[in-house]
């Protein structure tokens, strides 16, 4: 398919990032540069690497920058390519407001929600923990407060099987808000689409999780710590603590069953030994 447009700049950095690109890649849309945060420690070795979307860029060839920040260097480099519009999906940096509005159809952003519900830094594990099963992505532009500005299409998603685990809704709010904004994107720049103010009123907002979140009681309701471990999965995880030997451990939970009701760990890692089968927990193995 024909390249639609040359002059946008693509700012990401994780998975999400990269299913996104992966849409606008099918409709032939792809970026003149990606703008991806610098090499940081990854995985478990926390080993310095470059961002999933640098790796992305190299594979396909795309010019790539890694800014620590937004100095006059680099808004000149991005002034001096006359970009028709920036796009912004899970890119972890905050854009200034003169980074924002360079291009000549401002920035555009995917969230992983329907604006103004679930605004900030967790909006997928949000909806899994509030049990929104119906959750949704918005395409809005970005404008100097969080998640704040217009919107130019949302969608609402039908998940079946609820409740999922994030990295399912994650990738299926990536690819829709791909599809999504492949789809609004020319008449954006045509001038055929009007963004909306959001109704500020309504809006709410998610945290920056902690490890501390991640905290189950095998004695509370199986449905919210199903929803717990579906929400944390792929980020912080889930644990419970238990007595061993007099002291107080840490025991991290990796798999679970959930059938009528009933949260059940199967799989376990106590602190400071290695994963084993919860049975095998429960017996006294370390």
């Amino acid at each position: 398919m024909p390249n639609k447009t040359n002059k946008f700049a693509y700012f990401g950095s994780d998975s999400f990032s990269i299913i996104v690109l992966e849409e606008l890649l099918k409709e032939g849309f792809r970026p003149a540069i990606i703008v991806t945060t610098p090499p940081a420690p990854r995985g478990r070795g926390l080993v310095i690497s470059p961002s999933p979307v640098k790796e992305w860029a190299i594979a396909n060839g795309v010019p790539c920058m890694e800014p620590e920040k937004f100095d006059d260097e680099v808004k000149d480099r991005l002034r001096a390519e006359k970009f028709d519009m920036f796009i912004v999906a899970s890119y972890g940096k905050i854009l200034p407001g003169s980074v924002l509005y360079i291009p000549t159809h401002e920035t555009l952003n995917v969230h992983p929600s329907l604006l103004p519900k679930y605004r900030g830094p967790s909006p997928i594990q949000s909806q899994i923990l509030a049990d929104e099963k119906e959750p949704g992505v918005s395409i809005m532009l970005l404008d100097e407060q969080m998640d704040h500005g217009r919107i130019i299409s949302s969608e609402k998603i039908e998940i079946k099987d609820w409740p999922v685990k994030s990295s399912v809704l994650k990738n299926e709010l990536a690819s829709r808000g791909g599809k999504l904004l492949a789809k609004i994107m020319m008449p954006w720049m045509n001038g055929n689409i009007v963004a909306s103010p959001q109704d500020h009123e309504q809006a709410t907002f998610t945290r920056k999780l902690s490890k501390d979140d991640g905290l189950v009681s095998l004695s509370d309701d199986g449905y919210k710590n199903y929803l717990k471990f579906c929400a944390y999965e792929d980020s912080i995880g889930v644990y419970f603590f238990a007595e061993r030997g007099g002291k107080k451990i840490r025991v991290k939970i990796l798999d679970v069953s959930y059938e009528n009701g009933a949260f059940a760990p199967l799989n376990v890692v106590p602190e400071g030994g290695k994963q084993m089968n919860y049975q095998d927990f429960l017996r006294g193995s370390r």
